[in-house]
């Protein structure tokens, strides 16, 4: 036993460090622990008198028995247990008199749960801003309705197109010849236009995505396949 200060032996640890996880122990502590309390002697509490006051079983400590480290074996099994914690360890070695195994470790623990916390400090810190799940940009019903200029209000006959012209205010000249090549003559193709067939209100973006994802014709390929040949809409170079 111990000859220490008995202020120094039963001295608790900081609520912040008695609460953490048996996890916050590292390696070092873990096997200096076992050279402790894996000798079984008459004088002193060993690893089996500690188990019991974890409440493991007649036999879960016999099959520890079989481990070269016993020790070890019995804090990996505990620290998945509802109640373990680093303060909860020195609570049951302090009840069992083991104060040489409280005036020998507690630094080390000590030091062990400032590394654990700083650590838990740091990748808190590094999280992302947002949410895990982001869905501002979601629909907020099964489709949105009267984003168009002839959609049904109701919202029962949306209005749908053969293609969605995506394109620049530099470029409505050639967005104009496009409507004149495939609108007004044989193809009759449905085009989507942003400044004749959109209504305002609502973001660009959000509008573009829904028209394309659900309001686009399904045969236009075919249909423009079987004129392909003939078709001839002009391509800027610029």
């Amino acid at each position: 036993m111990s000859t220490g200060s008995p202020d120094s032996e039963s001295a608790p640890l900081a609520p912040s460090m008695s609460s953490l996880p048996l996890a916050a122990l590292n390696v070092r502590v873990r096997r200096r622990l076992s050279l402790f309390l894996n000798v079984r002697t008459q004088v002193a509490a060993d690893w089996t008198v500690l188990a019991e006051e974890m409440d493991f079983e007649y036999l879960e400590i016999r099959r520890l028995e079989t481990h070269a480290d016993p020790t070890g074996s019995l804090l990996d099994d505990w620290q998945g247990r509802p109640g373990a914690s680093v303060g909860r360890l020195l609570e049951l070695l302090a009840k069992l008199g083991r104060d040489d195994v409280l005036e020998e470790l507690r630094p080390s623990i000590e030091e062990d749960c400032q590394k654990y916390i700083l650590k838990q400090q740091q990748e808190a810190s590094e999280k992302p801003l947002q949410v895990d799940s982001v869905d501002s940009s979601i629909p907020r019903t099964p489709e949105q309705m009267g984003i168009t200029t002839r959609d049904d209000p109701t919202g029962h006959m949306p209005e749908r197109f053969d293609a969605f012209i995506c394109y620049c205010p530099s470029d409505i000249q050639f967005v104009q010849e496009m409507i004149q090549q495939l609108e007004q003559t044989n193809y009759r193709l449905k085009l989507c236009v942003s400044d004749r067939d959109v209504l305002p209100g609502t973001c660009v973006w959000s509008i573009a995505s829904e028209l394309i994802e659900k309001r686009l014709a399904r045969n236009v390929t075919s249909r423009l396949s079987l004129h392909s040949a003939s078709l001839q809409v002009p391509i800027r170079s610029d």
